[in-house]
């Protein structure tokens, strides 16, 4: 986990943001420095649920709420990140947008 620890105003439309974070979190970006997100787990505020299917609830499915799902393209291809910290498991899924 990392924190902000500067930011500068640009323009109008741009923020220079310092942050600092643990070596392992750097290291994880494998060397990725564009196209980077910033997320605080603080903004989380609508609730899901996990649901769990077959044989010993074998498989478990992340339930994507109502309010969350317009203009998904669910036949596209998802990707998907597992972050681990101390105390959580953070996922995190990047699904297309549908063609309008």
């Amino acid at each position: 986990m990392g924190e902000i620890i500067g930011t500068r105003i640009i323009d109008d439309s741009s923020v220079i943001v310092e942050v600092q974070m643990d070596y392992e979190e750097a290291v994880a970006l494998k060397g990725h420095m564009k196209d980077i997100y910033m997320f605080a787990e603080d903004l989380a505020e609508t609730a899901s649920q996990v649901s769990t299917r077959g044989t010993n609830d074998a498989t478990r499915y992340f339930l994507i709420p109502r309010s969350l799902r317009d203009n998904l393209d669910i036949e596209s291809t998802v990707k998907c990140q597992r972050i681990d910290t101390a105390t959580k498991t953070i996922f995190v899924y990047a699904v297309d947008k549908v063609n309008l």
